[in-house]
């Protein structure tokens, strides 16, 4: 399963629900047979790393995100 966002607003934050919201997605996971849960951090966002290290999940530094945005989105959809 990949996690596009996860989101606790600052005034909710330090009381268990973003821990709770990635317990319950990790529970789906295991019900349904998934291998996985997977999603991504921007690098300089330390206290979401450090919450997700502590939940023990691995950064995958093998991996690198491309994206296609913009000009270049629009001249790699035209076909050749």
């Amino acid at each position: 399963m990949y996690l596009e966002d996860l989101y606790v607003q600052p005034g909710h934050r330090g009381r268990g629900f973003g821990r709770e919201l990635l317990r319950t997605l990790a529970a789906v996971c295991v019900q349904r047979g998934y291998s996985r849960l997977e999603w991504s951090v921007l690098d300089w966002n330390t206290p979401s790393i450090e919450f997700y290290r502590a939940a023990g999940a691995t950064p995958m530094d093998d991996w690198t995100v491309f994206r296609l945005t913009d000009d270049a989105l629009a001249t790699f959809a035209r076909p050749r």
